[in-house]
């Protein structure tokens, strides 16, 4: 419940009408956009130049132990 300036007001979240299996499709399709993510961040990284892994505080076996991660081990949970 939310206070307003005339009393109390109840504020429902409003029930979603999408079926079970576009639910499913939709998290899919996001994990997987996800894990593309993932990867092309982690190449990206791997193309850093000591210079500017230095800069931004990793050393070349930080990065090494990063790219050899599977493309699905994210280290946020998302």
């Amino acid at each position: 419940m939310m206070k307003s300036q005339k009393g109390y007001v109840l504020v429902l979240k409003t029930l979603s009408r999408d079926s079970a299996f576009e639910r499913a499709w939709r998290a899919a399709t996001s994990r997987i956009a996800r894990w593309r993510t993932l990867h092309r961040e982690r190449i990206e990284l791997a193309s850093l130049s000591d210079d500017a892994l230095k800069d931004i505080g990793l050393s070349r076996a930080d990065v090494y132990g990063e790219a050899d991660r599977p493309f699905w081990d994210d280290p946020m949970k998302r």
